[in-house]
């Protein structure tokens, strides 16, 4: 199996992910956490992953993602 490694951009990223994780970036980047976003993303995908990995990471642990990057949800 040939294995592909590849380094992302967050505009690279936003236009890789689909559904419910479209949503979380969309709140990131009104919230201006792009920046602190990469470095969780970093932290927690250290090894090689692949984007549907990160995609459901996205999608379904937005509340974890935005506890851990200070962001507030609206009710």
């Amino acid at each position: 199996m040939l294995e592909i490694k590849k380094e992302c951009s967050f505009l690279e990223l936003r236009d890789e992910v689909w559904c419910g994780a479209v949503d979380t970036l969309k709140t990131i980047v009104e919230k201006d956490k792009i920046e602190e976003l990469m470095f969780l993303l970093e932290d927690i995908f250290y090894g090689t992953t692949d984007i549907m990995a990160i995609n459901d990471f996205l999608w379904f642990d937005s509340d974890y993602i935005f506890e851990e990057l200070g962001i507030q949800e609206e009710e």
